[in-house]
């Protein structure tokens, strides 16, 4: 059965009893507030609907994630790296972010991230809670993503690119800094291929929620986040 969130925004029923189909579907209804968001990814839950529709919350089993100590960037997209075709920073301007990974993409016909959702994630990045990767040619925005960080588990929501890799960079710029700060999860949600070319595997829905059980309530890193990887930095060597 699929559960019907209530007034108490920290309540959600046990991640067991998510659907098999449509396969993670665990609860209905609810809002979007700061508390309920944050009690959600507190047990691996996100919010997934296509506005008007109610809000739709999932805890998909298996999860595919990346550990940044097995990040895997491969030897041509080191290359741009180090040829630095842009220019990457962090939490600079998360809701022209949010904007692009809004878009409407090549063979879609809608977007998942409307009003509701770039209100609830504006107000999670004033609270330092989210945050943005930029990626600038020039004074251009060409690229970028945003996610959710508690403890030392950062939950990845969307990204977009408007130049060749502009994503791609973004995301090895921001997964290298997340293994510098000891993050132990990258939470990439669902399996794609793209996550895969970055080392992405699937693990058990009970091993997510021990990883967030033991990394959630560690020391966060404080916002702003700054990004420290510089074009000629050895992370970026071909091996």
């Amino acid at each position: 059965m699929i559960h019907q969130l209530g007034a108490d925004p920290r309540w959600f029923p046990p991640l067991e009893d998510a659907l098999t189909t449509p396969a993670g579907l665990l609860a209905i209804g609810g809002d979007l507030s700061v508390a309920r968001l944050v009690a959600a990814y507190r047990r691996g839950i996100f919010p997934w609907f296509s506005e008007p529709e109610e809000i739709l919350w999932w805890s998909t089993d298996p999860r595919a994630v990346i550990f940044p100590a097995e990040l895997h960037l491969h030897r041509s997209l080191r290359k741009r790296l180090r040829q630095a075709p842009y220019r990457v920073t962090a939490d600079t301007a998360f809701d022209a972010v949010i904007s692009g990974c809004a878009e409407l993409r090549e063979g879609h016909s809608g977007t998942w991230i409307g009003d509701r959702m770039r209100a609830a994630y504006s107000k999670l990045h004033r609270a330092g809670i989210a945050h943005s990767v930029e990626v600038w040619s020039g004074s251009e925005l060409v690229g970028g993503l945003y996610g959710v960080a508690l403890g030392r588990v950062f939950f990845g929501e969307s990204m977009f690119a408007r130049a060749a890799d502009a994503s791609k960079i973004g995301f090895a710029h921001l997964a290298v800094q997340l293994r510098d700060w000891g993050f132990a999860v990258i939470d990439c949600q669902q399996d794609t291929e793209h996550m895969r070319r970055f080392g992405s595997r699937c693990i058990p829905r009970a091993e997510f929620r021990d990883i967030l059980a033991f990394n959630i309530d560690l020391p966060g890193v404080e916002a702003p986040w700054h990004l420290e990887r510089s074009a000629d930095d050895e992370a970026w060597a071909t091996r």
